[in-house]
């Protein structure tokens, strides 16, 4: 984040990200996992500003979204839906929190259209019960 145009960048990918942690809940799917360490960081810090933040999943989401503390290592299954939607993931989901991409995760990805991953966080309802409906236009 050396820069507001890769700021920029990470929160356009956060927000597509709340839109597929959308659909995941709304298809009772468990929450996507956030692999990306710079895509993260950018989210702890948009976090630190809870009406900006609210703000933020719900333009992205259609509901408030928070930051949960869970980690694990595995097959990151949103990758398809992310792909259906917006096309290929960027090399930003492979960058760390200072801006150096894991060209063996990216090039894995690209040759194979899989990701294996670590992650740390994930999202969560805004209400922590796992079933916030999105909310409905008046």
């Amino acid at each position: 984040m050396s820069t507001t145009t890769t700021r920029s960048v990470e929160l356009v990918e956060l927000g597509k990200f709340f839109a597929i942690t959308a659909h995941r809940f709304d298809t009772g799917q468990s929450a996507p996992e956030m692999f990306s360490a710079a895509i993260d960081a950018v989210w702890h810090q948009l976090a630190e500003d809870s009406q900006a933040h609210t703000a933020f999943t719900e333009r992205h989401a259609g509901r408030e979204i928070v930051h949960a503390e869970t980690s694990g290592r595995g097959f990151v299954a949103w990758v398809t839906a992310y792909e259906e939607a917006y096309g290929p993931l960027p090399a930003i989901w492979f960058t760390d929190g200072n801006g150096a991409v894991d060209t063996a995760a990216l090039t894995a990805y690209r040759e194979t259209g899989r990701v294996v991953a670590e992650w740390k966080c994930s999202p969560a309802p805004g209400d922590g019960d796992g079933n916030t409906p999105a909310k409905t236009a008046r």
